[in-house]
């Protein structure tokens, strides 16, 4: 390592630089695409698995455990090259060639819906943390269920799951990596590209690394603030 010369500034040629750039616009565009499908359809999950209906009960359960216990890896590889297969000949073949940036939309499809298990067991956790008396109180006031939901246990649960929340959606950033098992170029692909073709494989992964990490930086601080704002008095505690 010590004998290793260092070039930095080749990362700033073309089309380096612009490889970066492109790679690391992908990475963030999966991300909030991805999470965008994860935060709606994980909610909706998460919910139904502590309704008192167990038909529900148990459609959620079974998603849950489908899409938590397949390795992201290979439900890229399902999503990609299996799905389209399984599909009605004409729309297999729009899937596969016809639909614009295939790769892309797959790895957004793809993590969306692994990621709303995840999503789903925090909101399930946050709403069974609520004491029930609150939903009892609730319908003693003749609040009906749904009522009890949106106004009572929903809007504390989220308050309560910030945390992991936040914890979720960095794992969305960086499972996003993935997407370059199926041809998708963002930061991390973009970074091997310059490897391949410059041997500046430290510059490139470094550079890599500072943006992974700075992103992450950026939503904890921004999420720590909400979770001050939004903190339910007595149940969280905010470090200074």
């Amino acid at each position: 390592m010590g004998s290793y010369r260092w070039n930095w500034p080749i990362l700033l040629e073309d089309p380096y630089f612009g490889w970066i750039v492109s790679g690391f616009g992908n990475t963030c565009l999966i991300a909030v695409l991805a999470w965008l499908i994860a935060f709606p359809l994980g909610s909706v999950i998460g919910i139904a698995r502590t309704t008192e209906i167990r038909a529900i009960r148990l459609v959620g359960t079974v998603y849950v455990e489908i899409f938590r216990n397949i390795p992201l890896l290979a439900q890229m590889f399902l999503w990609y090259f299996v799905v389209p297969e399984l599909l009605p000949e004409d729309w297999g073949r729009w899937v596969k060639r016809d639909m614009p940036y295939p790769q892309f939309w797959t790895s957004v499809i793809c993590l969306g819906l692994y990621t709303a298990s995840r999503v789903a067991e925090q909101v399930r956790s946050g709403i069974e943390a609520i004491s029930r008396g609150q939903r009892f109180a609730g319908l003693a006031m003749g609040l009906t269920e749904p009522q009890v939901y949106r106004y009572v246990l929903i809007p504390v649960a989220y308050r309560i799951i910030i945390p992991s929340l936040t914890s979720d959606f960095l794992g969305v950033f960086k499972n996003s990596s993935l997407a370059l098992t199926i041809g998708v170029l963002e930061l991390t692909s973009q970074a091997r590209q310059i490897e391949e073709y410059t041997f500046a494989a430290f510059e490139a992964f470094a550079t890599a690394t500072v943006l992974y990490c700075a992103v992450t930086g950026i939503v904890i601080v921004a999420m720590r603030q909400v979770e001050r704002v939004t903190r339910v008095p007595g149940t969280i505690t905010i470090q200074a």
